[in-house]
């Protein structure tokens, strides 16, 4: 799958977040899962994929992560629960 995607990492229900891009969302969030990428979402346990979006361009995509960086945690978390209320893992929807 090749489209530009934002998404946030968890490292559980109400834990540390993470905003990221990318245009690969299956492999960027198996890369988070297994320990593969060094950095926060490794340090901080990040392992579970519980928002994203898609978009049709990497720019838009690209100024969209900023703007959600930039809010602030309660802005993230209701965007998680708009989406995904149970927190569940949506890595299983891009798994093969």
């Amino acid at each position: 799958m090749r489209e530009p995607v934002v998404y946030m990492m968890a490292s559980g229900r109400n834990g540390t977040l993470y905003v990221g891009v990318t245009s690969n969302i299956r492999e960027r969030a198996w890369q988070h899962r297994t320990g593969l990428v060094p950095g926060f979402t490794k340090r901080y346990g990040c392992r579970f994929l519980v928002w994203y979006e898609l978009h049709d361009r990497m720019n838009e995509a690209i100024t969209r992560e900023k703007r959600i960086k930039a809010g602030s945690r309660i802005k993230k978390l209701a965007l998680i629960e708009s989406m995904n209320a149970g927190w569940r893992d949506l890595y299983e929807d891009f798994a093969p």
